[in-house]
């Protein structure tokens, strides 16, 4: 690469870590507040345990992932693994959470929390979060992620490289770039799974407009610059309008 100093690395490897990073959190549904923001009290939901968790899941598992597969392979790009695992996290001191990712074979994975499942109140929620988790993996999110990373790290690195920057400054402007770049597209990609989510949702029996209940008691992200997430009222609205032309 034109205009990198001896001894500075190339910024695919720079970058490699924050992709790698990226596979394993591909989407995150989180009720943690912002640390900028201030929101109502919420009552906390009552502990249960990863058995009680894994309990109350199964049914939905087994209504929701038949049409979650089927519907990847009838959506997702050929050659996409389809068969989901889905699976409650072992470790309890951990916060109310659900988010999607690969294995090392590339078989998609949604895993839940306790204490996120604790937190739902009913199945049309559980049903309507595992269903926008599902959609993230049909519509290929991750990789598409992942190319967002890698884009912003090579401009980053190449516009500091070439105004004669150090190895250091080459390093940090990759990290940030790649940062900016998984984050570029997040939003849009957050509400094409709230729209297919809601899809999978109601084809499994359940209804998503009662489902998507659970994001409008999650503190609101609001619209931050290159936040993650857009603002619940965003997210409501794409669902109403998904199921009223279902």
């Amino acid at each position: 690469m034109q205009g990198l100093k001896s001894g500075q690395r190339p910024w695919r490897a720079m970058v490699l870590a924050t992709v790698a990073g990226a596979a394993l959190t591909a989407c995150e549904v989180t009720t943690t507040t912002a640390p900028q923001q201030r929101s109502a009290p919420q009552p906390k939901a009552p502990k249960i345990s990863v058995s009680q968790a894994e309990a109350r899941l199964a049914p939905i598992i087994a209504q929701m992932e038949p049409v979650a597969e089927r519907e990847c392979r009838a959506r997702a790009p050929r050659g996409t693994d389809c068969d989901y695992k889905i699976s409650v996290d072992p470790r309890t001191d951990i916060p109310a959470n659900a988010f999607q990712t690969v294995d090392k074979n590339g078989r998609p994975l949604i895993i839940f929390t306790a204490p996120l499942i604790a937190e739902t109140r009913n199945q049309h929620e559980l049903a309507f979060v595992m269903g926008h988790e599902a959609a993230h993996h049909i519509a290929g999110h991750l990789t598409r992620s992942q190319a967002d990373a890698l884009t912003g790290a090579a401009l980053g690195a190449i516009l500091v490289g070439l105004a004669g920057g150090s190895a250091s400054s080459v390093d940090a402007a990759a990290n940030l770039g790649a940062s900016v770049g998984s984050r570029s597209f997040s939003k849009e990609y957050e509400l094409e799974a709230d729209s297919l989510g809601t899809v999978l949702t109601k084809k499994a029996g359940y209804d998503p407009l009662i489902g998507v209940g659970f994001f409008e008691r999650t503190p609101d992200p609001g619209n931050q610059f290159l936040g993650t997430h857009p603002p619940n009222a965003s997210r409501v609205a794409i669902v109403k309008r998904t199921a009223a032309g279902l």
